[in-house]
């Protein structure tokens, strides 16, 4: 499965998409213009990440919900700074339910793996290598759905909405 597939999976799925997204860090080149702005200082440019809020906004005007919760452990790296400050602000604003997952004293039944679970049946997973950079997309044939709506259900439990996380305690 190649990244246009994935963006498949968005259009074909007909009621939910949501991500369980817990690498410390993601080597994207597609942001590595922000970032280094983000690193400099600098303000935000206009239109930052605006590709995916426009098909956010799309799915949801399809009548899709999409969520995520992000995982994060104390002392937050670099990227999950850049992420909390640039990347989940804009989603959440184009419509996206995204929620913070402190792992940080806890220890609870979640995998390692980033996925995404579209309509409760189709799981896809995003593999990468221990710096961030992406290996595949991979859709799993015939996954344990009991144990990823467990998985998703776990985080959600624990999650706080974005607005509730202080990144600086």
């Amino acid at each position: 499965m190649i990244l246009s597939d994935l963006l498949q999976s968005f259009e074909d799925c007909e009621r939910t998409a949501w991500r369980f997204e817990c690498q410390p860090t993601y080597a994207i080149p597609r942001e590595n213009s922000g970032f280094a702005l983000w690193k400099a200082g600098e303000p935000k440019p206009e239109g930052h990440n605006s590709a995916w809020h426009e098909r956010v906004r799309g799915y949801l005007g399809a009548g899709k919900t999409l969520g995520r919760v992000r995982v994060v452990r104390r002392p937050l790296t670099v990227y999950q700074q850049y992420q909390l400050d640039w990347g989940i602000p804009g989603n959440i604003e184009a419509g996206e339910d995204i929620r913070i997952l402190d792992m940080t004293e806890l220890d609870l039944d979640l995998p390692n793996q980033d996925f995404w679970l579209f309509d409760d049946a189709t799981v896809v997973h995003l593999n990468f290598e221990e710096d961030g950079t992406m290996i595949n997309v991979e859709q799993l044939e015939d996954p344990d759905l009991l144990q990823y709506r467990k998985w998703r259900d776990t985080a959600l439990a624990h999650a706080m909405p974005f607005s509730e996380f202080d990144a600086r305690t």
